[in-house]
């Protein structure tokens, strides 16, 4: 807009100009003589005819081509006073606007089209494991189903002529007698209640370094009632968040009693045999297929398999005893005989 203006009043003055010139031009080619200038003088009173001879030589008359010039000047600087508007002094260019309004719209449909960001997986949050968090409730000494007794102290006597004949150094580690309160106060801070058959076991034998009712190659020990206690503690801190819906398998959970540990063949790590609680069965980590339930229905029934393995030397669960140095160990299972054992 402003080019258009510039462009306008500068061919206005041009235009000025020439008329200008060519007028003066004109009054040379005519006038031979210089006129003198102004009306001639008037003496004394003038009368009203001279007067107005006097007005009319006295004027200048525009010419039409000085009116056009002004005409045109005009409509120039009435467009540019219509258009002309604050903040906007620079040359327009309406091929940069077109581009950029363009890009602009180019923009904005790929905003408004485009597909939203994909959102990073989240882990879960950790759910801490309530059985590891029991509330605390009074110790109570709970009444031994006598049949369950006598029951499991007959396996027991089963398992000490043997071991006292065939492997002494194994019989000398079996532990005191328990007390049944030492019992009650480690349910109590567990949260679980012993199985009657585990709680006649430790009332008759409280652990035993070098035996363990499992067949374990490098062989295994019962834990004591505290050593019950300390190792569910130890595994709690281990793991202590929920990592499925089912207990069973997990690779630790707070419902769960260990009740024998052995020692991994290929590490350092201690594994466990553990009694589920909430069901009453037996379970234990293989290193091959990993922590698996009703190995054996429940306590009582590994104890009994253990003593016949023991007196007639067949399998339990695809392993057969040995005795090395006085102290007895398990041969290697048999994978097909503990598939058909079940466990």
């Amino acid at each position: 807009m402003l080019k258009l203006v510039r462009g306008a009043l500068t061919a206005a003055v041009l235009t000025a100009i020439a008329v200008r010139l060519r007028r003066r031009a004109r009054r040379a080619a005519t006038e031979a003589e210089p006129r003198p200038h102004g009306p001639e003088p008037i003496l004394g009173r003038p009368t009203r005819a001279e007067r107005a001879r006097y007005a009319v030589r006295g004027k200048s008359r525009p010419t039409p081509a000085l009116l056009g010039v002004g005409a045109l000047v005009a409509i120039v600087f009435g467009v540019f006073a219509l258009t002309w508007t604050p903040g906007h002094e620079r040359e327009e260019d309406p091929l940069g606007q077109q581009a950029r309004d363009a890009v602009r719209r180019s923009a904005a449909a790929a905003t408004s089209t485009a597909t939203p960001p994909a959102v990073g997986w989240t882990p879960p949050p950790e759910v801490p494991d309530p059985n590891c968090r029991p509330e605390r409730r009074p110790v109570a000494v709970r009444p031994l189903d006598p049949k369950v007794k006598r029951a499991v102290d007959r396996q027991w006597r089963r398992v000490e002529r043997w071991l006292k004949s065939h492997a002494p150094r194994s019989y000398a580690t079996l532990g005191r007698p328990g007390r049944a309160r030492t019992i009650a106060v480690a349910e109590s801070q567990m949260g679980v209640r012993f199985p009657d058959d585990l709680r006649a076991s430790l009332l008759r034998h409280n652990g035993a370094r070098a035996f363990g009712f499992a067949p374990w190659h490098d062989g295994a020990g019962n834990l004591g009632v505290r050593e019950i206690r300390d190792t569910w503690r130890h595994l709690c801190r281990s793991f202590p968040t929920d990592t499925g819906p089912d207990p069973r398998g997990e690779a630790w959970n707070g419902r769960m009693i260990p009740f024998l540990s052995f020692q991994e063949r290929q590490g350092e790590e201690m594994e466990y045999a553990l009694i589920d609680s909430a069901v009453g069965d037996v379970g234990w980590d293989d290193t091959v297929s990993g922590m698996a339930f009703r190995r054996m229905p429940s306590y009582y029934a590994l104890m009994r398999a253990v003593a016949d393995a023991l007196e007639r030397g067949g399998p339990v669960c695809g392993a057969r005893p040995l005795v090395e140095h006085g102290m007895l160990r398990w041969t290697d299972a048999d994978l097909d005989e503990a598939y058909k054992a079940g466990c």
